[in-house]
This record gives C-alpha cells, sequence and structure tokens, in this order.
C-alpha cells in the first residue's frame, strides 16, 4: 500500500515537493539521504528558538472566582459599555462642529477602567444587599413546606438518627416490604430505657419528657388528647424558660422546642394535627415583637397555647356538636367505628335532649377502642350494639346514618383516619347511607394522599397475636420469631371522598357527595 503524500507545508526548505518529476530533481541527491547529527541539532536549536519566541515566559493563573462575582462583573461590564457609547455619542456631537479631541479616546478609556474599577463594588454591595432582603422570605417558605419524611429503608441515615437519638429502639426483624420505608421497632424496650435517664437528661424539660413516657405507654393517645398533651407541656416549659447569654429569645426557644419535638417523634410519630400546632407556636415565636420584655413574651405565648387549645379544640367540638346534631333524628340508627371524642359529644348531646335513637359501635382488634366508647354510653342509658368489623355488611342495613371520627382530612378529600375506616364508608356507600366525618378545621392539611402505603403509622406487631383473654395458645407461641411469618399492625388508612357524604367542622357542614337522605334533610 503506498502512503499518501505529505503536505508542501510540512516538508524541509530544501526538500522537492511529491508532486516534483524526476527532471526537476537534477543531480543533488541530499534529499534522499539521512541527515547528519549536525543537521539534527541544528534543527533542534531552531524549533527551540521558536517556540521561546511565541510561548510567553510566564503566564499568571487566574483567580477563582464565585457565581455572584462573575455576575458583578458582568453587570459591571454592561454598565461601562453603556456608559462609554453615551461618552462616544456625545464625543461626535461635539466634534462634527469644530473638529475631533485626540485626547477624547484616552479619556473615554481611562474613565472606563474608573467605572470598571468602581461598579463591581456597588454591584457586590447591591447583590448582598438584595439577598438580604430576599433571605426572610426563603426561610418563611421553609417554614411552611412541610419537612420531607425520613425514609427508614435508607441505612446511612438510619444509623445517623440513632446517634442523636434519646430513645434507645431495636428495628423489627421480619417486616413487610413495602412498609419498609416506615419505622417500626419492637415495643416493650424502650420504656425502661427512657425511666433509667430520667435525670441525665439535662436539656430536656420534665414535662415534655412525661408527655413522652405516656405516648410510649400508650397511656395519652387519640388525635385531640396528644395534642393537648404536648401543647400543655410546650406550656410549662416555655414557662420555666430563660434565654442565655449573647442569645435571643426567639431563635434559642424555636431550637428548644424543635428538640422537645424531635423527643417526642422518638416516642411516637406526631399526628398531622399535632404537626400544625407546632407550626402555630413556631409562628407566633418567629411574630414576637423585639420591644417585649422576657416575662411579657413568655406570658404571650402561653395564653396563645391556652386560646388555641379553646378555640381550635374545645369551642370547635361545641359548633361540630350544633351542627351535628340536626342531623340526628327520633328512631334513628346510628353507627360509628372506634372511639372519636367529638362523635360520643354528639352522641351525649342528642340523649340529653330527648331523641330516641340506637347506636352500634363497631370495633376492631387490637385495640378494642370501640369498648371503652360502648361502656360510656351503656352508663348514661343509651341504647347500644356493640360488633366488630368482620360483621360489617351484615348490620348496616339497620343503620340510616354513619357518624366517623377523622385524624385528618386532606385537601383533596381524603380522610386519614384509623385503620379500618375506609372499609366502614365502603360498605355504608353501597348500601346507599349517609356517611358524616366530624373533624375539627385545625386537622386540615395540604397534603394529597392517594393509598395508605406512602405515608402511615406501624403499630407493634406482636398484639396481633395476642388474644384477649387466652392467655397461652400453644400455635401462637413464638411464632414471631418465625423468618417465614411478617406481621403487619397499621394504624391509620386513607378514604378516598368518593364514599364520604358530608364534612362537618367548625366552620360549617360541606356535602361531598350528593346523597339522597342528606338532600332531604337538608
Amino acid at each position: 500500500m503506498i502512503p499518501p503524500p505529505r503536505h508542501a507545508d510540512h516538508l524541509a526548505p530544501g526538500s522537492p515537493s511529491p508532486a516534483a518529476s524526476p527532471s526537476e530533481l537534477g543531480d543533488d541527491e541530499s534529499w534522499s539521504r539521512a541527515p547528519s547529527a549536525a543537521e539534527l541539532e541544528s534543527n533542534k536549536n531552531d524549533l527551540a528558538e521558536i517556540r521561546n519566541d511565541n510561548v510567553p515566559a510566564s503566564i499568571p493563573q487566574k483567580q477563582k472566582t464565585s457565581k455572584a462575582e462573575r455576575r458583578a462583573i458582568q453587570e459591571a461590564q454592561r454598565a461601562a459599555k453603556a456608559a462609554a457609547k453615551e461618552a462616544g455619542l456625545s464625543g461626535k456631537s461635539a466634534g462634527t462642529g469644530s473638529g475631533a479631541n485626540p485626547a477624547m479616546p484616552k479619556q473615554a478609556k481611562s474613565s472606563k477602567i474608573f467605572q470598571k474599577k468602581d461598579v463591581p463594588q456597588a454591584a457586590s454591595t447591591a447583590a448582598s444587599e438584595k439577598k438580604v432582603t430576599e433571605r426572610p422570605s426563603e426561610r418563611d417558605r421553609k417554614k411552611d413546606a412541610p419537612h420531607p419524611r425520613m425514609q427508614f429503608d435508607d441505612v446511612h441515615r438510619v444509623e445517623k438518627a440513632k446517634k442523636r437519638a434519646i430513645v434507645n429502639q431495636s428495628e423489627a426483624r421480619n417486616r413487610v416490604e413495602l412498609f419498609r420505608h416506615l419505622p417500626q421497632y419492637v415495643h416493650g424496650t424502650q420504656l425502661p430505657g427512657l425511666e433509667s435517664k430520667f435525670f441525665q437528661l439535662e436539656p430536656m424539660h420534665p414535662s415534655v419528657y412525661k408527655v413522652g413516657l405516656q405516648y410510649l405507654s400508650g397511656e395519652v393517645s387519640g388525635g385531640n388528647g396528644r395534642c393537648i398533651a404536648m401543647l400543655l407541656a410546650f406550656q410549662v416549659a416555655i414557662k420555666d424558660y430563660s434565654t442565655p447569654p449573647k442569645k435571643t429569645l426567639s431563635r434559642d426557644l424555636t431550637a428548644k422546642i424543635s428538640s422537645y419535638v424531635s423527643f417526642l417523634i422518638e416516642c411516637r410519630p406526631l399526628s398531622i394535627s399535632m404537626g400544625n400546632a407546632i407550626r402555630f407556636l413556631k409562628n407566633r415565636i418567629a411574630k414576637l415583637p423585639l420591644t417585649l420584655s422576657e416575662s411579657e413574651a413568655k406570658a404571650s405565648l402561653q395564653s396563645d397555647i391556652d386560646r388555641f387549645i379553646n378555640e381550635k379544640i374545645v369551642v370547635a367540638d361545641k359548633v361540630i356538636v350544633s351542627h351535628a346534631i340536626t342531623k340526628v333524628r327520633d328512631n334513628d340508627v346510628l353507627l360509628t367505628y372506634g372511639s372519636s371524642s367529638v362523635v360520643e359529644m354528639i352522641l351525649d348531646h342528642a340523649h340529653e335532649l330527648g331523641r330516641k335513637f340506637r347506636v352500634i359501635v363497631v370495633d376492631s382488634r387490637p385495640k378494642l377502642e370501640g369498648q371503652g366508647l360502648l361502656r360510656r354510653l351503656v352508663e348514661k342509658g343509651i341504647n347500644c350494639t356493640y360488633t366488630h368489623i368482620n360483621a360489617i355488611s351484615y348490620i348496616m342495613h339497620e343503620v340510616t346514618r354513619v357518624f366517623l371520627g377523622a385524624s385528618s382530612i386532606l385537601s383533596n378529600g381524603t380522610v386519614y383516619s384509623r385503620v379500618g375506616t375506609a372499609s366502614v364508608a365502603m360498605v355504608a356507600h353501597a348500601f346507599g347511607i349517609p356517611v358524616l366525618v366530624c373533624c375539627e378545621a385545625y386537622k386540615f392539611h395540604e397534603r394529597v394522599q392517594l393509598d395508605s402505603i406512602c405515608a402511615n403509622e406501624l403499630g407493634d406487631p406482636d398484639v396481633i397475636l395476642k388474644v384477649p383473654g387466652k392467655a397461652d395458645l400453644g400455635h401462637l407461641k413464638n411464632l414471631a420469631d418465625n423468618e417465614n411469618l411478617q406481621l403487619l399492625n397499621l394504624t391509620y388508612d386513607a378514604t378516598p371522598s368518593d364514599y364520604v357524604s358530608m364534612i362537618i367542622t367548625d366552620y360549617g357542614m360541606a356535602r361531598l357527595l350528593p346523597c339522597i337522605v342528606c338532600l332531604a334533610d337538608t
């Protein structure tokens, strides 16, 4: 294979062109012999001189600049160009009448250099002032945005959380794969460890510590009960608070509240209503006037907590009862599921007014909260029927209305409540029976949720194996240690808005799904 001819520019000055014929070469055969050592040395010296002439002796390295500095330099260059253009236009207009001034370009150039030196400082100060003014709005937006939920299937984040945790918890071994992103711990091991640390937790206030123990033991339960206990603990902590030296009350107290909230989350995950109450309290702390003294600020926050409990929970429940009582008629058969405090208040008030009705209490394992509600209603003389959720379809044909409580109502109308609520609402919808959900307005949330998998709370899986009244069952003993068995105890479920007829709140009643009975009543 014949190699392609070399370009003429890359050949030596005395070498012939590849296109030259043998006649043009003549008798000079120097091109065909190999170069000598002296010629090679001279060629090297020539190339070194050419390189030294073309390459500068020292190349200054550019200093790294930040994005803000580069932006300021660009703005300064634009401003300098605009100023130079205006100066050039004015110089041209002046030079048309009486000749061009040769000193003008130098003056414009020098003024341009000075402007370039001066403008970046002004631009940088303006940018910094702009940042300072924009920071509060960004912080407010971050406060209003819901915090991202921790994914407990991330091993590294879980290990970091364990190092910061106060409560020593051990994860359950046999976990359901679909719910690995939710925390699930072995119950019964946290309480003794916390009790032994009672005198060692210096930054934790005793009232907050007490509420955390009550969450762990299950002594305080229910959305309203947990929220009220938390706010009262914060109220006592604020009363005993004193601002450390060289710190401001708003910043330090907000950090304290955040540490208390982290401790309560370790004891039991917060409900949505508790998150709204915490957001309210932090907002009130951030908006405290700087002119207030420490005692006045603390008194203002304590009164805000009292006002929140009174207006958003106590008075709100009374208003819901006044609205819901209009839906209770004589000879009605009312069905409720679990134990809702506001539904119990509605039934008590209807009984006090002399209404003749019957209540069907539907319950489910493992908590069996309906038994406590049944006991209280029977003691007050209300006619009741008790059944489990597996018999809901057999008794639904007797029901005229269904009253349900809610842990939260999301922005797409989904009712977030105790697990089993969705089943009751769907069966009632299939029978054409109106479903009325009673919920305080402070439990509403802007979150959108379509299922019960993304966000939920996992309860103690071992309680599913424990049957009340039977202490020792041979076929269930030590079954939790079996690797082939995965136990799941969900706390909440999501009921779509299609199965809810009306929502009763302290702001009024809102009909979600047209129902014949509801339309006839209204």
